[in-house]
């Protein structure tokens, strides 16, 4: 048990991400960080959306509400499209792209 890492400690979240963004699947962290990403849209669509309300101006509040309809929908098939698939784990990823740590460790010895 005390022998090497646990699958947790071995990735960054960094590390993690960017194989989100390069190989196929989704994993946690990278929905993690979509997550809070839309979390932070949220927060400011609804600030516009307040400032629209605040300045009474009918055709801003239009676009505004349209804005945030877009990106809730978004969120929505993104959500249910993740939930068809399901996520896949970071090794899982890092086999498919060949970038296993003896790769890895390979590699940096050979452009030495």
């Amino acid at each position: 048990m005390e022998g090497g890492p646990s699958n947790k400690e071995r990735f960054s979240s960094a590390e993690a991400v960017m194989l989100g963004a390069l190989a196929p699947g989704v994993n946690g962290p990278t929905w993690n960080t979509v997550k809070i990403a839309f979390l932070m849209l949220g927060v400011c669509l609804a600030a516009m959306l307040s400032l629209a309300f605040s300045f009474s101006d009918s055709s801003l509040i239009f676009h505004v509400t349209f804005l945030v309809l877009i990106a809730a929908v978004l969120f929505v098939l993104l959500s249910s499209f993740l939930a068809e698939t399901g996520l896949v784990s970071v090794e899982h990823q890092m086999q498919e792209m060949g970038l296993t740590k003896g790769d890895v460790g390979d590699k940096s010895n050979k452009s030495n």
